[in-house]
């Protein structure tokens, strides 16, 4: 069955982000709880975005090296496997829960970090034969029904219990899942470095174009930082710095607009739903259309703290919607633009080169809101104007893919 690989694959994040979602909305509150401000949570988020993403740049190309894309595939679940269920324990650590709840939140991105580029290139192997556009995008479908299954589980348990460590423990259940599944998959999805060819040495040739619109000399293929590679990450560094950390949404809807845990939790299950949606039609449309679907990234990015930072709580929901579809497009159809654009045995690293922009942009962002969180207008203006600069530099990226 050609679709079953992937829908396996699907079903071990759909697990995961049982976990990783469930606690994502609790993040803001849970540090909020132990004493921080926002601009420690607008840091402590930013960092674990940054890092979820910025240190792909180390574990892509490393499991290019290794071609062991299976192990640190399961290196990257076991450490979010870990962190999140032991978030319970931070509200009763005293003074030091802070510190605990702040190492925890981050080493679950990092956990991210390790899995992602090797996942990906794990999915885009066994995708190729349903269509990348299609198979990314029914895989981020069901990533993204376990981010909104989490938000409920843990809502559900904050109602009964109205105890946030009862809520982080739950979820070393799906954990536990994830990787027995995980463990089950392994042993019939064979490892693709097991028959990508071997990369030539560096004395005698270089990297494989990332662009397909990149100039060849004869003998000698252009180097993978191409003029459109290097644009196209920009743009997303520019809509990533952008998009606010949950984190600080969630800080802002239970301090500021005094919504109670167990909805902002429903919050962010909405998000992954209309996440799950965006995934599915940019997927789509990228298919049929090509990549220009992507322009919308920016658009609903500088919609978003317009609206899911307002104090009324019917605007929250929107803004909420519109980060969830943003983060689900850029989670999905960006990465099958990557993978139609890279050679099988240089996409580690490419998705993790990538991924160092958006985490330096997610740090970026992380600091800005942090600084300008009580500075309503001048945040919205300085978003604004980071996504105008994203349209203007994806457009150039596309348009020289376009020409070629």
């Amino acid at each position: 069955m050609l679709w079953g690989p992937v829908i396996g694959l699907g079903l071990v994040s759909l697990a995961a982000d049982v976990v990783s979602d469930g606690a994502r909305p609790l993040a803001g509150p849970l540090l909020a709880q132990l004493g921080a401000s926002a601009l420690v949570v607008g840091l402590v988020t930013g960092a674990a975005e940054a890092a979820a993403q910025g240190l792909r740049l180390v574990f892509g190309p490393w499991a290019d090296r290794t071609r062991k894309y299976w192990t640190f595939t399961l290196a990257g679940y076991a450490l979010t496997a870990v962190c999140v269920p032991l978030l319970a324990v931070a509200p009763l650590a005293g003074t030091s829960g802070l510190v605990l709840a702040s190492v925890l939140i981050i080493g679950d991105r990092i956990g991210k970090a390790v899995r992602s580029p090797a996942k990906t290139v794990l999915l885009a192997a066994v995708a190729k034969p349903v269509g990348r556009g299609r198979g990314f995008a029914v895989h981020k479908s069901l990533d993204l029904v376990g981010a909104l299954l989490g938000p409920l589980l843990v809502a559900a348990i904050l109602t009964a219990t109205g105890n946030l460590s009862a809520a982080f423990a739950v979820l070393s259940i799906p954990a536990a899942a994830a990787m027995f599944l995980l463990f089950w998959l392994r042993r019939r999805i064979p490892d693709p470095g097991t028959s990508l060819p071997a990369a030539a040495p560096a004395s005698q040739t270089r990297e494989t174009a990332v662009d397909p619109a990149a100039p060849h000399v004869a003998g000698r293929p252009a180097s993978l930082f191409t003029g459109s590679f290097v644009l196209f990450a920009a743009a997303a560094f520019c809509w990533s710095a952008g998009l606010v950390a949950f984190g600080v949404i969630s800080f802002h809807l239970t301090t500021a607009a005094a919504v109670p845990v167990s909805v902002v939790a429903l919050f962010y299950a909405a998000a992954m739903a209309a996440g799950a949606v965006g995934a599915l039609a940019s997927g789509v449309l990228y298919d049929r259309s090509g990549a220009w679907v992507l322009l919308s990234i920016p658009v609903l990015t500088a919609a978003v703290p317009v609206l899911a930072l307002s104090p009324a709580a019917g605007l929250a929901v929107t803004g909420v919607l519109a980060w969830g579809i943003a983060l689900g497009i850029q989670d999905s159809t960006v990465k099958a633009l990557l993978a139609d654009l890279v050679p099988a045995h240089r996409q580690g690293a490419a998705y993790g080169v990538f991924a160092a922009f958006q985490g330096a942009g997610a740090l970026a962002g992380g600091v800005l809101y942090g600084a300008l969180y009580e500075n309503r207008p001048l945040l919205i203006a300085s978003v604004a104007v980071l996504q105008l600069l994203a349209v203007v530099v994806l457009v150039a990226a596309l348009r020289g893919r376009q020409r070629a």
